[in-house]
């Protein structure tokens, strides 16, 4: 795949029929309600054409060749709903197909600053027919219900235009899942409960068979004829049809040569598990009707004010190398899209772009995705862990099945239940809770947000905190234990002590008691007492012989995994190899210890964290996307700059690089959010332990400069480095203390600060297992 490099957008010429999955994933909009891949307007040719609204899924069993106690009964699975992209243009009887006659020109681009999908065309046909069209298309950003699409055609001689503007339910695609049961749930997924259509306006509404959710798409049109001189030309003629699954609305005209066919194409989609069909017909007419009474030129300034504020405190620049700007930027537009407009949904692991993992949210995006937003867009945060707090009842369901207190938050999900039919990897990874209540608390501190402490967070801090009391115990040998857990490395499951897991609970345990006592009547005196204990017993084993963290206990004294005779094509391990092999060698799927020292830094001296890093560095294969972002982090921290570059490179190409070989599913929102991890918290040294916001910045020699910018307690400050020097600035608001690699400094909205970066220390780079060092390509 090739892009043109760009700073502000993503832009391909040409037609590669090829790759078509690829861009339909790059090309995808959304506002984190709406998801709408980038297929072609005319639908074909055509990779994996897919809509999606958040939540919106089918139910199906799971599969068990052999069941067991407490096993989830029950798959989630996102569904393809009412498809509103799609146009198709007649030229005289010759219709625009991308696979016959002649592409002279095409391109499409993809604009993080307008928030658009634009594609330019120039088309022959077969008989010698020539035409340019121009569409642009948006998921609006501030009227969360809508989509819009204007579609233009320039034709080079006087001939007659014929355009369909379609609403498709139960767009045949090939399956993607080789579970028989997916595959069924799958088929026409989408029954029928009403259809309108009346003028240029139509209405579908259906319901899934098995979950019973229901939705209902609309859409509405305008159409204009212009000469050259843009006169005003003759009416069209226009005629509007429905049935159960396609709602079509036909215009056709003479158009001169010169002259110009504009349609404007209005969507608007709703669903629900509660409300009835009438009441979501309603709904979306009434977002079709505000979106008619903006406007195309009214949509389109809406978004690029929005895209103005988010840029003004998320922007991040590089000098040195173009393609990383682009792809970064590229990245945080794609995370702003997954989040922006959730609300009290949740992010799923590839948002919105694509059906892979089924629609599932995972742990992703509290570790790695909500970081980002915290710091740019907190509401976005707070609306996310709105959702973890809707689905406690599930989760202490959960916790409850499995013999224990408070809430167990699942491992994938959409709607809050369990969906993992393996449960080493699945009802084991009780990290997961507190990674929910990790990215309470980093909110709570990023935001000083009372009122989400009162409704939400405590709730969420107490439960969880209750799940740790009730999974640990008291040791006499060395503490508070948390056994049989699986932590955030899925090569190493139902172990003892998971370092991760541990530091991610004591601090869950230390902040729920906190929060208890800030709002009395949370928890009882001897819960909190219990919690601090639990916190400060917390076992964190230590190999004293090698003077490093073991991942888990005894885990630094399993077998060595034989890189040097494995080939890449077995790569992931997983596919090619048995869990249990897996499970019983010195092999890590992605950053589990190396992870627990970027987000509990503070429970490391420097120098562990230096011998850990190269320690854990030669037994990373890094089979997931999570982990390149991460290990840059690390990697910055003790000084390998070069090397945490290349991770940097690696998290931030994954998708448009197509490192991972699917990105025809989705993209990757954790390895998208790495990114900026990379740079912000790696090269920016940018850290929020216990609160408190410090930075420790350093410059990798790819780079001749970079800044970033985000947002901490309603201050919007800038962090520019160049050469040996670090300055700050405040961007919006009047002051904000921190400290800089440890010293602190007062940054006023009249006086940025300037200050000296202390050299890295000169260390040999460590060794990646062989053959899997980071790559970019």
């Amino acid at each position: 795949m090739s892009y043109a490099v760009e700073p502000w957008q993503l832009r391909w010429q040409g037609l590669s029929v090829d790759h078509l999955h690829q861009t339909e994933s790059t090309f995808a909009l959304s506002n984190g309600h709406i998801g709408m891949r980038g297929t072609l307007d005319e639908g074909e040719p055509r990779g994996l054409p897919g809509t999606y609204l958040n939540g919106f899924y089918e139910e199906h069993q799971l599969p068990y060749g052999e069941g067991g106690y407490g096993y989830p009964e029950a798959g989630q699975t996102v569904v393809n709903v009412t498809d509103g992209k799609i146009i198709r243009l007649l030229v005289e009887d010759e219709p625009l197909d991308m696979r016959y006659g002649t592409a002279v020109e095409h391109e499409r681009t993809l604009d993080f600053r307008t928030g658009t999908l634009r594609r330019r065309t120039v088309w022959e046909s077969p008989t010698g027919r020539r035409v340019t069209v121009r569409s642009e298309r948006l998921v609006s950003f501030t009227q969360r219900a809508v989509a819009a699409i204007r579609y233009e055609v320039e034709p080079e001689d006087d001939l007659q235009l014929v355009v369909q503007s379609d609403l498709l339910a139960n767009e045949p695609i090939k399956s993607r899942s080789n579970d028989p049961r997916v595959a069924a749930a799958l088929d026409c997924p989408l029954v029928n409960d009403f259809t309108m259509a009346e003028k240029s306006r139509a209405v579908l509404c259906h319901h899934t068979k098995e979950s019973g959710l229901r939705m209902a798409a609309a859409m509405d049109h305008e159409v204009q004829v212009t000469r050259s001189a843009n006169e005003l030309h003759d009416e069209p003629r226009t005629e509007i049809r429905a049935e159960d699954d396609l709602a079509r609305f036909t215009a056709a005209v003479d158009v001169p040569a010169g002259g110009r066919l504009q349609l404007t194409k209005y969507l608007a989609y709703g669903w629900s598990g509660q409300r009835s069909t009438p009441a979501l017909r309603a709904q979306v007419e009434a977002a079709l009707a505000g979106a008619c009474q903006t406007g195309w030129d009214g949509l389109l300034k809406e978004q690029r004010a929005f895209l103005d504020d988010f840029w003004d405190v998320a922007d991040i620049e590089v000098e040195g190398d173009d393609a990383l700007q682009q792809a970064i930027r590229f990245a945080l537009f794609h995370v702003l899209q997954a989040g922006a407009r959730g609300e009290t949904r949740a992010i799923p692991g590839k948002g919105l772009t694509g059906p892979g993992y089924d629609g599932h949210a995972f742990w992703d995006t509290e570790m790695f995705v909500l970081p980002v937003l915290t710091y740019t867009v907190p509401d976005a945060t707070r609306d996310a862990l709105r959702w973890r707090h809707s689905t406690l009842d599930k989760a202490r369901e959960r916790a409850e099945v499995l013999g224990l207190k408070g809430a167990a938050f699942p491992w994938r999900s959409i709607n809050g239940a369990e969906c993992s039919a393996y449960w080493p990897a699945g009802t084991a990874a009780f990290h997961v809770s507190g990674d929910v209540a990790y990215a309470t608390q980093q909110y709570l501190n990023a935001t000083g947000d009372e009122d989400f402490d009162r409704a939400a967070a405590t709730e969420i801090l107490v439960e969880t905190a209750r799940l740790w009391t009730s999974l640990g115990h008291h040791d006499p040998h060395d503490g508070f234990r948390i056994d049989g857990v699986t932590g955030p490395d899925e090569y190493s499951a139902i172990v003892d002590n998971n370092v991760y897991t541990n530091l991610i609970a004591q601090q869950n345990l230390r902040a729920a008691a906190d929060a208890a006592e800030r709002n009395p009547g949370s928890a009882t005196e001897e819960e909190i007492a219990a919690w601090r204990r639990a916190a400060d017993a917390m076992s964190i084993p230590y190999d004293e012989m090698l003077q490093v963290h073991p991942q888990a206990d005894n885990f630094t004294k399993h077998a060595e995994w034989d890189f040097e005779n494995t080939p890449q094509d077995k790569y992931p391990l997983l596919l090619h190899y048995p869990y249990f092999d897996l499970y019983r060698k010195q092999v890590i799927k992605q950053a589990d210890l190396v992870l627990a020292m970027h987000v509990r830094g503070d429970a490391f001296t420097d120098e562990e964290k230096a011998r850990n890093f190269a320690y854990y560095e030669a037994r990373t294969v890094r089979d997931s996307s999570l982990s390149a972002g991460t290990q840059a982090v690390l990697a910055a921290e003790v000084g390998h700059l070069g090397l945490a570059f290349d991770y940097l490179a690696e998290a931030a190409f994954t998708d448009l690089h197509d490192l991972h070989g699917n990105v025809t599913n989705g993209l990757h929102m954790a390895s998208l959010a790495g990114a900026w991890t990379a740079l912000v918290a790696g090269f920016g040294g940018m850290r929020d332990h216990g609160g408190e916001l410090t930075f420790a910045p350093r410059i990798p020699d790819a780079l001749s400069r970079y800044s970033f910018r985000m947002c901490f307690r309603g201050t919007r400050i800038s962090v520019e480095v160049a050469g040996n020097e670090a300055t700050y600035r405040i961007v919006d608001g009047t002051r904000l203390e921190t400290r800089h690699h440890g010293e602190p400094i007062t940054i006023t909205a009249d006086a940025p600060v300037t200050m000296p970066i202390p050299k890295a220390p000169d260390l040999e780079r460590p060794k990646a297992p062989f053959g899997r060092e980071p790559r970019r390509h």
